[in-house]
């Protein structure tokens, strides 16, 4: 027999099917909410359930846009560089990206990247779509964005190969050292990436 009200069972299950929230964590969101106004459960209730109503795929970026959009504002902001493509895995990649204030051309999001191991292949990638951008939108550069891990790796491997009977120059972004690690800590992959991609000063 359970020591607790159903309700508050139910909570701490749902709470806890969230990712990287443990048994005791979901036990102190759930206590956190009964014992304070219920205006934040329901504020949260309200958020959730038009969550899915309210948020859409962009048909050329795939980034994520309000439903009430038809196209992802960062594609006809006429400020953008159409020319100019940052190729990424996931919508939250753009928003991080977007956060340095530096990049002005405009996104594609791949919708994950290939790992033969999770099932997922080229086919369930908007690879075809980013083909047809480079031919529609004059593509000459597409930065390869991807996370520095051996899915990063295979997808942008895979989309060199792909591409070279495309006229456009492919790119990625550097890879190397975090400001503030010293070099003894830093793993070799980091330390071999940074000594080949070294700069002029």
């Amino acid at each position: 027999m359970s020591l607790l009200p159903k309700a508050l069972e139910n909570a701490i299950e749902a709470l806890g099917q969230l990712p990287g929230v443990g048994p005791r964590s979901a036990e102190r969101y759930a206590y956190y909410l009964l014992k304070n106004d219920s205006y934040k459960t329901n504020k949260l209730i309200d958020a959730f359930s038009t969550l899915h109503k309210g948020v859409k795929l962009c048909p050329v970026t795939f980034v994520l846009i309000d439903s009430n959009c038809d196209v992802s504002p960062l594609y006809t902001n006429p400020g953008r560089d159409k020319s100019v493509i940052a190729v990424v895995s996931d919508p939250f990649d753009v928003i991080a990206i977007e956060k340095t204030g530096l990049f002005k051309g405009t996104y594609h999001v791949l919708g994950g990247l290939i790992s033969p191991i999770d099932g997922v292949t080229p086919d369930d990638l908007k690879i075809s779509e980013l083909v047809s951008r480079i031919k529609s939108d004059g593509v000459k550069e597409l930065i390869l964005a991807m996370n520095a891990s051996v899915e990063g790796e295979t997808t942008s491997l895979y989309l060199q190969q792909q591409l070279e009977d495309q006229k456009v120059i492919i790119s990625r972004l550097a890879r190397g050292l975090s400001v503030g690690v010293d070099l003894e800590y830093a793993d070799h992959i980091s330390l071999g990436r940074a000594l080949t991609g070294r700069q002029k000063m």
